[in-house]
């Protein structure tokens, strides 16, 4: 159905006849500051970086909101030409990673253990009960699954895994940093939750995915790396910070020595 509409479109009047039009599937989740194409207003970094070479480049891009579960499966009946987020690490049972192009990350996101504030530091026995969006994979806490130690409490929204963290009725949350700051200034008080570097937390690239457009990646892989100063003026933006910046600057707030970081 997506692409039949994307035809029709494209038989419509347009001012650059000779533009390629691509349909991006992106996950239906609220991603926000990272990305959040169902949004009318601001997608996110992601978007942001992509409209950049989209006008550098004369390429349009038609977003497209999808359940996570489906955007490999749409990509493989060809309804989309590319997927994001996507990471030649994620697992999938549909598509494989030696299939597909990956661009160079878009941005870097930092997941990890989002826990309340006076909570920091109290150690993986203290997570009994772990909330996640519904779709991620439980990588770093699988082995605690296993044993029982832990619980996934699967959530549909960000905003509904929030509400339980600040209830109380879970003890973390898995979920993004800046997600989580982004989110949390919405519906609470201002800095009430923070990413426990005492807990399970990985920097994980976002990139864009295909199976048959190796074209479209390599020219965008090459707008990323001619254009540092814009990629970082997009992430400055949106308030998003490198990696080791960031792990500094909790360091400090939760007055931490690197050593006690989770390895």
């Amino acid at each position: 159905m997506i692409r039949w509409i994307i035809l029709f479109c494209a038989f419509l009047p347009s001012v650059n006849v000779y533009a390629e039009k691509y349909i991006i599937g992106a996950q239906n989740l609220a991603y926000f500051p990272h990305y959040d194409f169902a949004s009318t207003i601001d997608k996110g970094v992601a978007w942001s970086v992509l409209e950049a070479f989209s006008d550098a480049s004369g390429h349009e891009f038609i977003y497209v909101s999808l359940p996570i579960r489906r955007l490999q499966l749409e990509l493989v009946k060809g309804n989309v030409d590319f997927v994001y987020p996507d990471n030649s690490g994620w697992y999938n049972s549909t598509t494989t990673s030696k299939d597909k192009y990956f661009s160079s990350p878009l941005t870097q996101a930092m997941t990890g253990t989002i826990v309340k504030k006076e909570n920091v530091g109290k150690g993986i026995g203290a997570i009994k009960h772990l909330a996640m969006p519904l779709g991620f994979t439980p990588v770093n806490w699988q082995m605690r699954i296993n044993n029982q130690s832990t619980k996934i409490i699967w959530v549909n929204t960000i905003q509904q895994g929030m509400d339980l963290l600040h209830q109380e009725r879970v003890d973390a949350l898995d979920l993004e940093y800046f997600v989580s700051q982004h989110s949390s200034s919405l519906y609470f008080e201002k800095d009430v939750f923070t990413l426990d570097l005492t807990l399970p937390h990985n920097e994980i690239p976002f990139s864009l995915s295909t199976l048959y457009h190796s074209d479209v990646i390599a020219e965008l892989n090459d707008f990323i790396s001619s254009n540092p100063e814009l990629i970082d003026s997009i992430k400055l933006k949106y308030g998003v910070m490198d990696f080791e910046k960031l792990t500094q600057q909790l360091l400090n707030e939760q007055g931490l020595q690197i050593e006690e970081v989770w390895q």
